[in-house]
């Protein structure tokens, strides 16, 4: 027998299965992020991994391909969302608001400070590039899909860095946003700090990340539980000018 199901009744079923969304204060302003804690996940301080991500989207967007392998893994994932979706912006989104959400996620939750990480998509990714430059003292490691600097105002990043802060970043040999060339330039000026940067060129893919965001999630887990800091984390605070 077919079962008629009300469009209000998909509505409130699709709400149930959404991540949460908590909010904070940062910077003077209300601001929203994502959040995915593993069930079961016992006493021990867990990692965390801080997902930034694409254009045109919010947290959720990443937090739903992480969602069962956080599951399995034991990981916290947190998703900030950017103030403009169109993408992320230093000093509105970061450093400061990416670490007021992890501290209040911290403040809830058992989060081992040693493990916590960076994952970004597209705008995300190149985000996260930064990010990890300006906190390896505070990040153990990042990870990225589709993500690379490409102008002369992100490579000043580089040289932020005080610890040799670990990178991996996936990108499609026909990505026409992040071609595999800007990939390369960044990896070798980041190498060229001493900075540890792992690159994986995936033949043939684009820059769909959803369409293999599955095994591109266990390969960037895989680079990133490994890494952890040696000493208790540090943040650097900046004075940026509009």
């Amino acid at each position: 027998m077919l079962r008629l199901v009300s469009s209000a009744a998909i509505a409130i079923s699709l709400l149930a299965a959404a991540s949460p969304v908590e909010t904070i204060t940062s910077g003077g302003r209300q601001r929203t992020y994502h959040l995915y804690v593993p069930p079961a996940a016992g006493a021990d301080p867990l990692p965390l991994v801080v997902l930034l991500h694409g254009s045109g989207r919010h947290g959720d967007s990443l937090i739903d391909p992480w969602k069962s392998l956080a599951k399995s893994e034991k990981v916290v994932l947190v998703a900030p969302d950017s103030l403009n979706p169109a993408g992320w912006t230093t000093p509105d989104d970061g450093p400061d608001f990416v670490y007021d959400v992890v501290e209040a996620v911290k403040k809830s939750r058992r989060i081992d400070g040693r493990a916590v990480y960076l994952f970004g998509h597209s705008a995300g990714a190149v985000f996260g590039l930064s990010m990890g430059l300006l906190e390896s003292r505070y990040f153990a490691a990042v990870a990225v899909h589709a993500g690379a600097f490409r102008d002369r105002g992100e490579f000043v990043y580089v040289a932020q860095a005080k610890r040799k802060i670990p990178f991996a970043v996936w990108v499609g040999t026909e990505d026409r946003f992040f071609p595999v060339a800007s990939v390369r330039a960044t990896r070798d000026a980041f190498a060229a700090e001493g900075l540890p940067f792992e690159l994986t060129e995936i033949r043939g893919h684009d820059h769909n990340y959803y369409a293999r965001a599955g095994d591109i999630n266990k390969q960037a887990w895989a680079f990133l539980k490994t890494r952890v800091l040696g000493t208790d984390p540090e943040y650097e605070r900046y004075e940026f000018s509009r």
